[in-house]
């Protein structure tokens, strides 16, 4: 049985709402397994105010509202399906279309900045060294979080570690954009991207070592992906199982065809499960809520078939735990069983 480390990371310096932070701790607290070795805890160095869904103030609300207008309008004029094929005409045309969009919307922002870029590449290069420190001492680092900026250290720290690893993402956004395809600067947005070298200019500087192939990259779970997204999803390869395939095919299929295309010539896997995966009628502490997301049946099928591959998993994320907005601890409750099932069971 591996010695597994908990990792609280406790930040939301990436995504536009306060309570990520605040998450990881709350999970963690009361664990208690005979196989955790140690638990460490890393800190974003922002002094924040006490996070308040009714009077938070956003200091780029007015972009913002108009962000969700252009996203109305724009899948109203072309909604791309994940089962869909398109020609080469066809996905150049989007492409272009998308790209001319991007940056039309970004010319109008001119306070569309990279949103803590200081502040979260000091903290996830301290990540980074914890938890490559964690993988040193061959023990399996189990990283809570905090928003889903956190996978970026997590995840290159164990690929450094071992050389060539798969990705799983089960997450109900894709996390693809790069800094040129974002509109509203918040840097939650990249992580993935990141990881696979898509989006190669910012986020990774602190990373001597090999990125993750996209062919070997799966999102598990992806409903709630932006349409200029899909330009560089389309473009680099990384596969995507939607909420409807999950629907259709059943949860442990689509796992199973995750681990198939992550482990496919790699030395392992690295997971890393956003809880907005989950639909918000049953986990609705998270920040970016995406409504039509998996049921319960369907989490617990998923996470049971997870642990079936414990062999191939070598470090995992939990992520985007807010306290701020759960409603009677349902999605803490659930976390915790998932902690709890991977602790038991990796």
């Amino acid at each position: 049985m591996k010695k597994i480390a908990i990792i609280n990371s406790c930040t939301d310096l990436g995504v536009h709402v306060n309570g990520a932070s605040l998450g990881a701790q709350i999970l963690t607290k009361d664990l208690c397994s005979s196989n955790i070795s140690n638990q460490y805890t890393i800190r974003d160095n922002q002094i924040k105010k006490e996070a308040n869904p009714k009077n938070q103030i956003h200091s780029c609300q007015e972009i913002n509202d108009f962000v969700q207008e252009f996203n109305r309008l724009l899948l109203s004029m072309h909604e791309l399906h994940f089962e869909e094929k398109m020609t080469t005409e066809e996905i150049k045309s989007y492409q272009k279309k998308m790209h001319d969009l991007v940056l039309s919307v970004k010319a109008l922002d001119t306070k569309n900045e990279k949103r803590n870029l200081e502040q979260i590449n000091e903290f996830n290069e301290k990540l980074y060294k914890q938890v490559l420190q964690v993988l040193e001492a061959d023990e399996f680092p189990l990283t809570v979080g905090g928003d889903h900026i956190i996978a970026i250290a997590s995840s290159l720290a164990s690929i450094k570690r071992h050389q060539n690893l798969g990705m799983i993402w089960f997450d109900s956004h894709a996390d693809y954009n790069t800094y040129t395809t974002s509109v509203t600067g918040n840097l939650h947005g990249l992580p993935l991207a990141v990881a696979t070298h898509f989006e190669k200019d910012i986020l990774s500087d602190f990373h001597k070592g090999p990125f993750y192939d996209p062919k070997h990259t799966v999102i598990v779970g992806g409903r709630d992906i932006d349409p200029w997204e899909w330009e560089n999803v389309l473009e680099a390869g990384v596969t995507v199982f939607s909420t409807k395939d999950i629907q259709k095919y059943g949860a442990r299929e689509i796992c199973k065809k995750a681990f198939e295309i992550a482990s496919n010539g790699t030395n392992g896997v690295h997971i890393s499960f956003d809880l907005d995966l989950i639909d918000p009628n049953f986990a609705p502490g998270v920040s970016v809520p995406a409504k039509d997301g998996i049921n319960l049946k369907e989490t617990y099928e998923l996470v049971d078939e997870i642990v079936k591959y414990a062999n191939l998993i070598k470090s995992a994320d939990l992520v985007e735990y807010n306290p701020v907005f759960d409603i009677d601890n349902k999605t803490a409750n659930l976390a915790k069983e998932i902690l709890n099932k991977w602790i038991e069971n990796f």
